[in-house]
């Protein structure tokens, strides 16, 4: 049994790497893009980047310190598998594609405000 405790952390373990390569993404896409003033739009992705790799930073050192693993075990059309590892003891969960998709866009959403806030602040 995962303690309640160790579950948000195995889940930034799935979903930050997930945002990390989307954000990465769209970055390149904004460079090449005809946008007049690009500068803007990559600001705030490289905000909400800096911010991701801050708390997957934190999240790996919570794992190593807890001797959390996190194992994607396999993938189809609809669920994607994962092991959650705490010493011996395993869980394994299936996450829905769809879910993951969706949860990966509530954070992008989030990091993007949290960025334009923190922004908001420095400028105020």
């Amino acid at each position: 049994m995962i303690p309640a405790d160790a579950l948000p952390h195995f889940e930034n373990m799935i979903y930050l790497p997930m945002v990390i390569k989307i954000l990465e993404r769209d970055r390149e896409t904004i460079e090449i893009s005809p946008f007049k003033l690009r500068g803007p739009y990559i600001k705030i992705v490289e905000d909400a980047l800096k911010n991701v790799r801050a708390e997957l930073k934190a999240t790996n050192t919570y794992a190593r310190n807890r001797k959390l693993k996190l194992i994607k075990k396999g993938k189809d059309n609809t669920f994607t598998e994962y092991v959650f590892v705490i010493g011996d003891n395993e869980d394994v969960r299936r996450y829905l594609n769809v879910r993951l998709r969706n949860r990966a866009e509530e954070l992008i959403n989030l990091y993007f405000e949290k960025g334009m806030l923190n922004n908001a602040r420095t400028h105020s």
